[in-house]
């Protein structure tokens, strides 16, 4: 799928995205991007070929036959999306509308060490995998490879499509595929390959149709690791294929481009650490690394934040949860600086002999603000954070605060109130700028990571 990506085929695949079930023609496909209608021709006819794009019936022609629409499918590609805040790991997997299919949750120790986090990324985004991949549509998994978790598919069940589940690989643990049920047709399972273990398939169900199995390879007994092994090459997400990869979005400062983390504020062990690199290995799919601030940003001005369909408008994103950061979006696009350092907004100075803040500085935004929360003056927190919002908003002439994170959520109102009334006072006669609780979560924005530039929207 990441070989369609082309500036032309983004554009035909955002206005498909856009125009929703309704789904859009060729020709208005051709006028609104410029294309030629037999460039248009040319891309629809890929799109449909990798089954991203279907026929959404006919729409009346000013002359001559119906024209056909199409639309998008949202279920034909996903990303996964993975927050890592300092004590949580929260993994989504969204479709190419952005709605998220699957979703885990899990404890996490951002300083527990850089392997035991690789690992339980890898973990928890193999868990989401496999508890959406009996669920996606026909084809979308084109491997079912090794190393997915232990009843990854549960149970391929009457009524399964022809080409369901297209191939079973090598490595799949015992009770990957619990049951072939009754009333599987032809071909749901075309092959279940050499290394599947003993009860790799515990049963097969009455009724289920002649080959519905068409080859079970050499090596399903003790033989286990006959052929290519237990690990197929390319890493154990490699094999779906409506997979696009996995954004992880985390605390910064990090250098956005190459994927390698900097001093983060209260583990400054993660200097230097490739994140993107070590991912890449072990998952074997793209991995995009980004602050948690700049993806919940993204995803915000994908959802449309800030302007129309995400383009033009200018906002700010104020993030306090376990720490304080923002993500800026101007013009349209995410504004992260010349070395990703853009956004350090909770260590901004406004208390010059303030209490010390863990980055080492004193008088920092975020260790006023979050101390005001540790002593439960919510309202104070949310003057302090409203002063930081104001200085942000003269500084760049922002046409909207949004706020997020647990620690907003757990008083929405409080905060919104506090910070609107710094800003309204500081407004100076021009009209205030508007504050109001963001829709969208971080792992929702770290999954843009890779679906935004399928779609032209920014690099990810």
């Amino acid at each position: 799928m990441l070989a369609l990506r082309s500036h032309n085929t983004a554009l035909v695949l955002d206005l498909l995205r856009t125009a929703g079930t309704d789904g859009i023609s060729r020709l208005e496909l051709a006028e609104r991007t410029g294309l030629t209608p037999q460039a248009v021709s040319k891309i629809t006819a890929r799109l449909r070929e990798e089954g991203l794009v279907a026929e959404a019936g006919y729409r009346a022609s000013t002359g001559g036959k119906p024209r056909t629409v199409l639309r998008l499918v949202p279920g034909a590609g996903h990303a996964l999306g993975v927050h890592l805040d300092r004590d949580e790991l929260h993994v989504v997997l969204v479709d190419l509308n952005g709605t998220v299919v699957a979703e885990r949750r899990a404890p996490l120790d951002l300083g527990s060490g850089a392997d035991a986090v690789v690992a339980a990324v890898a973990r928890e985004a193999e868990a989401v995998v496999g508890e959406a991949v009996a669920g996606l549509p026909d084809a979308a998994v084109t491997e079912v490879g090794g190393g997915l978790p232990d009843g990854a598919v549960t149970e391929v069940g009457g009524g399964v499509h022809d080409g369901g589940v297209i191939e079973v690989g090598s490595g799949v643990p015992c009770t990957a595929v619990t049951e072939v049920g009754s009333g599987v047709p032809d071909g749901a399972v075309i092959d279940v390959g050499v290394g599947v273990p003993d009860a790799g398939v515990t049963e097969f169900g009455a009724g289920a149709a002649s080959a519905a199995l068409t080859d079970v390879g050499a090596g399903v007994s003790d033989a286990a690791t006959v052929g290519s092994g237990a690990e197929p090459a390319g890493g154990r997400l490699a094999g779906v294929r409506s997979l696009l990869g996995l954004g992880v979005a985390l605390p910064g400062p990090l250098d956005h481009t190459r994927g390698v983390l900097h001093r983060v504020t209260g583990f400054p062990e993660w200097d230097g650490f490739p994140l993107r690199d070590a991912l890449v290995r072990r998952l074997g799919v793209p991995v995009a690394v980004d602050k948690d601030t700049n993806a919940a940003a993204l995803g915000l001005a994908v959802a449309g934040e800030g302007g129309e369909g995400g383009g033009g408008g200018s906002f700010a994103f104020l993030y306090l949860g376990t720490g304080l950061g923002a993500g800026l979006v101007i013009g349209g696009a995410v504004h992260r600086g010349a070395r990703t350092g853009a956004g350090e907004f909770g260590h901004q100075v406004i208390q010059l002999d303030g209490p010390r803040c863990e980055c080492g500085n004193r008088g920092c935004l975020e260790t006023l603000c979050l101390g005001a929360v540790s002593r439960g003056e919510v309202e104070e927190a949310a003057r302090v954070l409203g002063e930081g919002a104001a200085n942000l908003v003269g500084l760049l002439d922002i046409d909207l605060v949004l706020l997020g994170g647990r620690t907003v959520t757990a008083a929405p109102e409080a905060f919104v109130r506090g910070v609107s009334a710094v800003l309204d006072a500081r407004a100076r006669g021009a009209g205030a700028v508007p504050v109001r609780i963001a829709s969208g979560g971080v792992a929702e924005g770290a999954a843009q990571l890779l679906l935004a530039p399928l779609f032209g929207r920014g690099d990810g």
